[in-house]
């Protein structure tokens, strides 16, 4: 007998089928459905790919070499050169590694901090939710970009600062979201049960209430990454971001990319395709998980 029902258990997982394989079969299943998506996933994973492997195919980003300046594309320099001889390819793919680093850290801070007191604020109601939203009112009643710029003015320029600066940006949007989604679920019957049964606050919350949220905290973290990425962008683009000493694409686009356009068009070219692509990407991968993870989209 037990013989038996040790069969007829391996027999269901046979059917089932193993992790790898059920992860290549709804891998399979969303390029299908939603080729969009898949389009923007192999971007992102191109980017991520290029910024791995930056110090094996591209060079110092911050050499220079003046008797090679404002050199066209070639053998040598595939997408040319900058007004100091330096290499733009280098400086593209090491600039990738920026955008990644200050467009996850930044979510993962602002998405999540917000996501906490979103729960938080839902979840106990009364004075701690009209604080707590009271807060982010008065963060949201600030321009993004002025609230970054303020930010990096009383911090300073550097790598972490910047990513400080638009995670706080990227906090309220997050808190919403997360709010609205706690407030229905945590009157919800398995939530009350296990109120009733003597559960605690933060077991109810993080076991209970938390994974009702992760679909729509997730859509909001995917399309905050391109949100990042402009805002590294444009903050660099203002002289207020990243130390010019390290390679980045809004870097790239500001000063001498506006001041020798004229002359070498693929200084402002070459990053704002990059900054471009990078933003497509998550934007089609963000909509794309939104259709797949929204019970009310998933038909479409």
């Amino acid at each position: 007998m037990a013989a038996q029902e040790g069969l007829e258990i391996t027999g269901r997982r046979a059917e089932r089928g193993s992790t790898p394989a059920r992860m290549w079969k709804g891998t399979v299943t969303f390029m299908r459905r939603k080729p969009l998506g898949a389009a923007g996933a192999i971007i992102i994973l191109a980017m991520v790919l290029l910024a791995l492997s930056a110090p094996l195919i591209a060079g110092d980003a911050t050499a220079w070499n003046l008797s090679d300046n404002f050199q066209g594309s070639s053998m040598k320099y595939w997408l040319g050169t900058n007004d100091l001889g330096q290499d733009l390819w280098a400086q593209i793919v090491n600039g990738a590694r920026i955008s990644l680093y200050v467009g996850i850290l930044s979510v993962a801070f602002g998405s999540g901090s917000g996501g906490i007191l979103g729960l938080v604020s839902a979840y106990y109601g009364g004075k701690t939710d009209i604080t707590i939203q009271r807060i982010m009112d008065a963060l949201m009643s600030i321009p993004t970009l002025i609230l970054a710029l303020a930010i990096m003015a009383a911090l300073g320029g550097s790598v972490n600062n910047v990513v400080l600066a638009i995670g706080v940006v990227q906090i309220p949007r997050a808190n919403r979201i997360v709010r609205s989604q706690a407030m229905a679920v945590k009157e919800s019957e398995f939530a009350l049960a296990a109120r009733s049964i003597g559960a605690g606050d933060i077991r109810i919350m993080a076991q209970h209430i938390m994974p009702q949220c992760i679909a729509p905290w997730l859509i909001i973290a995917s399309a905050g990454l391109g949100t990042a990425i402009i805002s590294e962008a444009s903050l660099s683009f203002l002289g207020m971001g990243v130390p010019p000493t390290t390679p980045t694409w809004g870097g790239m686009l500001s000063q001498r990319g506006r001041e020798y356009f004229a002359l070498a068009p693929q200084m402002a070219i070459w990053p704002g395709i990059a900054i471009s692509l990078a933003v497509y990407g998550f934007n089609l991968f963000g909509d794309a998980l939104r259709d797949v993870l929204d019970p009310r989209l998933r038909g479409t």
